[in-house]
């Protein structure tokens, strides 16, 4: 599919959105359905930044709404309480969203919040909070809040598992949903705003962005795996949309930018816990009183996040020993019986949250924000920070408004289709993996030939999901490389190639038990 980046050279877009995760695909997306002209330009490959390293709910919101330590902080800071709100109203429309567009992708959770006797929390709280989201939303999605008595508790899967539970006053459950791999999302995202006639680039990186006399935009492409591939385009606004690179990509546009990121780091263990859990989670807080998950996934569970301000680079983010030890102690704490050790841990992920710099909130506010760089010296470009898997829709709709009071479109608006691609049935394709059936050798080749896949990685991770198994698919990273060589055109020298690096990366990034 990849025609070379030379062959962008001037060119002229109307909008040039610069990063290719949740936010800047929805832009391209909803900026294309709107009549634009549209170039959309990452880095890397698409979903690779934080997008492919969240926590996979689709947030009904209710951690917005706990106030911290006493409830009396809504009275005394109103302006906080009425973003909370704003922002529980986004999380449940988006919500219900999600899960009538993506069908079985997004999967029905049983979520527990326990709750002890003495604690931070008391279940009328909890119940109230989810009342005010469902009225919030107004979704069509019920929470079917319900109450478990201490007796009922004990006797629930995963739930029996809780430290103290003999000073449990009560468990509020209520129904969570998740994503199965959110960089799908994205990848259907992109797929959609192509197909409205958006040009989209992975492994296409913004080398130098200035902005001329008569106010258009100039960019210099350069092709990420080649270097002698490179053009230059031309665009009458620029959005920058390259989250935790968002600081990075002002630069090259202005000297002196203002600060407009703060990332912190949310790490998670993967564990096997009995089969009887997998349909059980829980949502508590840790002990320094921030939310704390264990959330069932692909018949296994994994526990975070952490939080931690990252200052690290963006491009090599991962667990360490030191989290993981951390995530295990807290885990333990949550359910001692369980008494997990290093050699549980199937696997870890980490990544960084492009939060919105604010010098009152010491880990990042969050609250999207647009920003207009015009004040940065940088008419004519916009950025937003913050966002999230679960708000993409809304994330692409503002911002393609945000460019509409701007400047009018070329072109004739169009209709953008949120519902999931599917890979063509193919009931006599052999299977990848046989520990986790349900991708097909089949669904490789597709997404080879049909989803601007460039490495084994891409096709593993973001095009079918397989590295998010028990093993990361290590184990079939040859068989993978193979079957799909003929496609990529990859010699045996090549193919050796993508299985070393996509190995090496695996183990690299998602940090496999020790042995």
């Amino acid at each position: 599919m990849r025609t070379k980046v030379s062959t962008l050279n001037g060119r002229k877009f109307d909008v040039a959105v610069i990063g290719g995760g949740v936010n800047g695909a929805s832009a391209a997306q909803h900026l294309a359905a709107a009549g634009y002209s549209v170039l959309l330009a990452e880095k890397g490959d698409f979903a690779t930044g934080s997008s492919s390293r969240s926590s996979r709910l689709i947030h009904c919101g209710l951690r917005y709404l706990a106030p911290g330590i006493t409830a009396w902080e809504w009275v005394f800071q109103p302006i906080r309480l009425k973003n909370a709100l704003k922002t529980v109203r986004r999380s449940m429309r988006e919500r219900e969203h999600l899960i009538t567009s993506q069908g079985d992708r997004a999967k029905r959770l049983n979520f527990a919040y326990p709750l002890w006797r003495g604690g931070t929390y008391a279940a009328w709280q909890v119940r109230l909070a989810l009342k005010i989201l469902e009225a919030a939303g107004q979704s069509r999605i019920p929470l079917n809040a319900r109450t478990l008595g201490p007796a009922a508790a004990r006797k629930t899967p995963l739930i029996r598992e809780l430290r103290d539970t003999d000073a449990l006053s009560a468990v509020v459950m209520f129904d969570e949903y998740q994503m199965d791999w959110p960089e799908r999302l994205v990848i259907d995202t992109v797929l959609d705003a192509e197909r409205m006639g958006a040009d989209v680039r992975n492994y296409t990186a913004a080398k130098a962005i200035e902005r001329r006399s008569d106010g258009v935009w100039s960019l210099t492409l350069h092709h990420a795996l080649e270097s002698d591939d490179s053009a230059k385009v031309e665009a009458r606004m620029v959005l920058n949309m390259a989250g935790i690179w968002i600081d990075r990509v002002n630069g090259l546009a202005a000297s002196g930018a203002k600060r407009r990121i703060e990332g912190t780091k949310g790490c998670h263990i993967v564990v096997q816990l009995p089969p009887e859990c997998r349909e059980y989670g829980v949502a508590t807080l840790n002990s320094i009183q921030e939310p704390f998950y264990c959330i069932p996934w692909r018949g296994l569970h994994y526990f975070g996040p952490t939080e931690t301000l990252y200052t690290g680079d963006p491009d090599n983010i991962y667990a360490t020993e030191e989290e993981i030890a951390w995530l295990l102690g807290e885990a333990n704490r949550l359910m001692p019986a369980l008494n997990l050790k290093r050699k549980d841990v199937l696997f870890t992920w980490a990544g960084v949250r492009p939060l919105t710099y604010d010098p009152a909130y010491p880990k990042g506010k969050r609250l999207r924000v647009i920003h207009d760089l015009a004040s940065d010296g940088m008419p004519g470009m916009l950025a937003m920070t913050n966002g999230s898997m679960a708000a993409q829709r809304s994330a692409g709709v503002e911002m393609a408004a945000a460019v509409r009071a701007r400047m009018a479109p070329s072109g004739q608006t169009k209709v953008p289709d949120y519902t999931a691609r599917r890979f063509p049935e193919n009931q006599n394709s052999p299977p990848l993996l046989d520990h986790f059936t349900e991708i097909k050798l089949s669904d490789l080749r597709h997404a080879a030939q049909h989803e601007h896949a460039e490495t084994l990685a891409d096709l593993l991770h973001r095009r079918t999901g397989a590295v998010w198994t028990r093993t990361n698919a290590i184990e079939a990273a040859r068989k993978a490389a193979e079957e799909v060589a003929d496609i990529m055109d990859w010699n045996p020298a090549r193919v050796e190639r993508e299985v070393q690096d996509y190995v090496a990366t695996a183990r690299r990034l998602f940090t496999p038990r020790e042995s």
